[in-house]
């Protein structure tokens, strides 16, 4: 049984302490980018961990300790469990309940046909997860990680795991939601280092034994009610998806005034007291990303299914597809007809296409007869994307647009894609990138910068930034 006595949550325990506490057997229910980096990261705490997924090639590669995505240190961190016996993986999340104290649950939640959420994936593990409740003695924790509509995890999932278990909420099982603010390419750092921890519980028992796995990461999680966790992880997202938008707006208004729109934003941003973070606030290219689109996408279907009107985020979508249709203005403004893209995914260090805006761009520039050479360090000819591209269905149209022929396209080196191409652009902020931009307009070859690759823009004519 865990040891639940209370425990003081205003700093972390000594790593003595620590040691000394039975640490709880968890469960992951999908082994995507949260998943596979919670299995990692939980492991190297000391947790036993059985990661769960119907993909039977991301069992494969946990179970054997190999990262089924490109982020860096997961790869070195499951190897490292499963070494040391903490890390197994399996298809059968009812044994996967039965065998641990704590199921994490990080399925997908795509957007739905009518722009709200898909919950079919929460149903079919909770099902399966209501199984092994049934057949097991002792207080289980489920814990919802996923991006959902608040009142999703006491509306959808919890009354299947009652229903279909026999069991009673608060007496033989908990419920929590905890948004994880994991940033895709540097997740595992973000791990060790949370911006912040949320917990939202149905019960103090089981904010506790929460508490207890974050402690050694963080000694001040932030306890609240799950619809309330909910909506933090919603918020946060759009958020972030303002921020982008609005220095974006910003920079696209200070270019036609002639006014250096980073200059500007450098300005801006040292308020850190009233204009919160910088991290956001630097005009560039569209967001994009799994969580972005989709969560704006939602919050204002939410919005729209209660009556209440959101213009700016209901306009944060338009405002991103300016930015894309801007980028591919300037593209037609330079003449080319040959283009090298640098960079694929919606940002670096990831491999993740989902809704990339740089898809986008490519599906219009090769719609507007421009023939595209693209290059990105973390994705190549043998990335598959096929489960990437039915995350998006309903969503953005720009993998969909390319993925027949998106490993055609994808050049082995950058130098090899810009050879190709009478006109770069640059959507990764990179050195890489940026060295190959200055040789590139050391012969005059235009350079459609969306990301302000260099940190002093050049004073070449050939060289054309989106936003200053």
């Amino acid at each position: 049984m865990l040891d639940l006595s209370p425990i003081n949550t205003t700093n972390a325990l000594p790593a003595e302490q620590f040691d000394v506490l039975q640490k709880p057997a968890i469960s992951i229910v999908g082994l995507g980018y949260v998943g596979a980096v919670s299995t990692a990261c939980l492991a190297s705490l000391g947790h036993r961990v059985v990661g769960v997924d119907i993909d039977p090639e991301k069992v494969a590669d946990i179970a054997a300790g190999r990262s089924p995505i490109h982020e860096k240190d997961l790869g070195r961190l499951l190897s490292k469990g499963v070494e040391e016996g903490l890390i197994t993986a399996s298809d059968d999340l009812a044994f996967a309940v039965r065998d641990t104290d704590v199921t994490f649950v990080s399925v997908g939640t795509p957007t739905a046909a009518d722009g709200g959420c898909d919950y079919r994936f929460i149903e079919a593990a909770a099902k399966s997860m209501a199984v092994g409740l049934a057949q097991k003695e002792g207080f289980h924790v489920f814990v919802m990680r996923c991006s959902i509509p608040p009142g999703t995890t006491m509306r959808v999932m919890t009354p299947i795991l009652e229903r279909m278990s026999g069991k009673i909420l608060g007496v033989d099982f908990g419920v929590a939601f905890n948004p994880e603010f994991l940033r895709e390419g540097v997740a595992v750092e973000d791990f060790y280092a949370p911006p912040k921890t949320v917990i939202g519980a149905t019960c103090d028992r089981t904010a506790d034994i929460l508490r207890r796995i974050y402690l050694p990461v963080d000694g001040a999680a932030i306890i609240t009610s799950i619809k309330t966790a909910e909506m933090v992880k919603y918020v946060d997202n759009v958020w972030h998806a303002t921020k982008v938008c609005f220095a974006n707006e910003v920079g696209r208004l200070a270019k036609s005034q002639d006014v250096d729109s980073h200059e500007v934003m450098e300005v801006f941003c040292q308020d850190l007291k009233l204009n919160l973070s910088p991290y956001y606030l630097k005009p560039g290219f569209a967001y994009g990303g799994s969580c972005l689109p989709k969560e704006v996408r939602a919050v204002t279907h939410i919005a729209e299914q209660a009556g209440v009107a959101l213009p700016m985020i209901e306009q944060l979508d338009q405002s991103n597809r300016v930015q894309v249709a801007q980028a591919v203005q300037l593209v037609r403004d330079s003449g080319a007809q040959r283009v090298a893209v640098l960079g694929l995914a919606f940002k670096p260090g990831t491999d993740d296409l989902r809704e990339s805006p740089t898809l986008e761009l490519i599906a219009a520039l090769r719609e507007a007869g421009i023939a595209v050479r693209a290059h990105d360090p973390a994705v190549t000819k043998d990335t598959n994307i096929a489960a990437q591209l039915g995350y998006v269905k309903h969503g953005a149209a720009g993998l969909a647009a390319v993925a027949d022929e998106l490993g055609d396209l994808i050049a082995e080196s950058a130098e090899t894609a810009c050879a190709y191409a009478d006109a770069i652009v640059v959507t990764q902020k990179t050195k890489t990138y940026a060295d190959i931009s200055r040789a590139a307009l050391a012969i005059g070859t235009p350079v459609i910068d969306v990301v302000r690759v260099f940190p002093r823009l050049p004073a070449s004519p050939a060289y054309h930034g989106i936003g200053w």
